[in-house]
């Protein structure tokens, strides 16, 4: 397997056709953190496991016909309080959301509902209703609103296992781009375990790549595989433009089922916590490098559960075979006993735990191996 080189993009969120989706950077280095899960959960429409075959494969016609009445365009109002150069006053901004189940709770990114005194949500047939949020999770940019709708506009859409999506299969975006609602739009998989950084400068991990258009506005909407079911919820662009460029993320499904569960069960959602920066060091530049390939620390939050544990992050760089490593830092080889080749394993471990629980990394640090006991804790917001 190539190891994952750090992703240097100009990300976009897409919430709002104009005043909601401010630029957001892609962390260079991903933070590591994980999330927990709660006693209670829901049951949304559960598509089946097994990956997309000929047999089960829609036009995008149908596809829009069956899953268009699923999703819908929100309307969100915010106040602004001015200061001594600008007046407050009331502002709109559109973005996009899906029927998760029949009780009215629909998904939308948390983006595109910050900081909102009002919500309204508008269903395909054009019936409009106030919305109130359930919950929200800026560190993986998901969030829940509730209607009270009549049961015949609730089309709740299936989720998809989205581990079984590859790279090259085809998928359809339905969303409302620039407020014109209903919009669909087709592509493939670009790519998959894409990085993106959440509105709290937090890591979304495996996210998934696709050329299908994707605009402001389209936030909080679909990417459906042609089956018809949610693979994933589009979030934000590569744009040096601020338009289409080809190149949209999307929140996978399996990520969507774990935080929108927590979310509609509590309200809230917690992340265990370790603080540092990593960066993938390859079996290729390993040797180069004079270390084991592992997980390399390039630096160490103060006052968080890996500083508390004396981990330390990199005091240099070195450039192996034209790319850019830190050096110097302690450099995880295991966690538990389990061997760690990448960061997004090391993300994925860490993301299994529940703060306050305990895990063993296994570490290189100046040349010799020992073990560091870290208590993780809860993500900050």
């Amino acid at each position: 397997m190539l190891a994952r080189r750090p992703l240097k993009l100009l990300l976009i969120a897409v919430g709002a056709a104009g005043l909601i989706g401010a630029g957001v950077g892609a962390g260079t280095y991903a933070a590591v953190e994980g999330g927990s899960t709660t006693a209670k959960t829901v049951s949304p429409a559960i598509a089946p496991s097994s990956p997309v075959s000929q047999n089960n494969t829609l036009s995008v016609a149908d596809i829009y016909k069956r899953d268009a009445p699923g999703v819908v365009e929100i309307t969100v109002t915010t106040q602004s309080a001015g200061n001594a150069f600008l007046p407050g006053g009331t502002q709109q901004a559109q973005g996009s959301g899906f029927v998760y189940d029949t009780q009215g709770d629909i998904v939308t990114d948390q983006h595109v509902v910050a900081g909102a005194s009002s919500i309204s949500v508008e269903f395909a047939n054009g019936a409009s209703y106030k919305a109130t949020l359930v919950g929200s999770d800026a560190s993986t940019d998901l969030a829940v609103i509730k209607v009270n709708a009549p049961s015949s506009l609730l089309h709740p859409l299936a989720l998809a296992d989205s581990s079984n999506v590859a790279v090259g299969d085809g998928v359809v975006a339905i969303g409302s781009p620039f407020g014109l609602a209903g919009t669909i739009t087709s592509g493939i998989v670009s790519a998959l375990h894409r990085d993106i950084t959440a509105p709290n400068n937090f890591t979304i991990t495996d996210t998934i790549q696709t050329d299908a258009a994707i605009n402001h506005g389209n936030s909080g909407g679909v990417l459906l595989n042609l089956a018809g079911d949610v693979i994933g919820v589009t979030a934000q662009i590569d744009s040096q433009s601020g338009g289409n460029d080809g190149v949209g993320f999307a929140i996978p499904s399996n990520t969507v089922r774990s935080i929108v569960s927590q979310l509609i069960g509590s309200g809230s959602v917690q992340h265990a916590y370790l603080g540092v920066h990593i960066l993938t060091i390859p079996s290729d530049a390993a040797a180069a490098l004079g270390v084991p390939a592992g997980v390399e620390i390039r630096d160490v939050k103060a006052g968080t559960p890996a500083a508390k544990a004396g981990l330390h992050g990199s005091t240099g760089t070195k450039v192996v075979n034209g790319q850019e490593y830190v050096t110097g830092g302690d450099l995880i080889t295991k966690v538990d006993g389990q061997q760690i080749t990448s960061a997004d394993q090391l993300e994925t471990l860490v993301a299994a735990k529940k703060p306050g629980s305990q895990i063993t990394l296994t570490i290189v640090r100046k040349g010799a191996t020992k073990s560091v006991t870290v208590t993780l804790g809860t993500r900050p917001s």
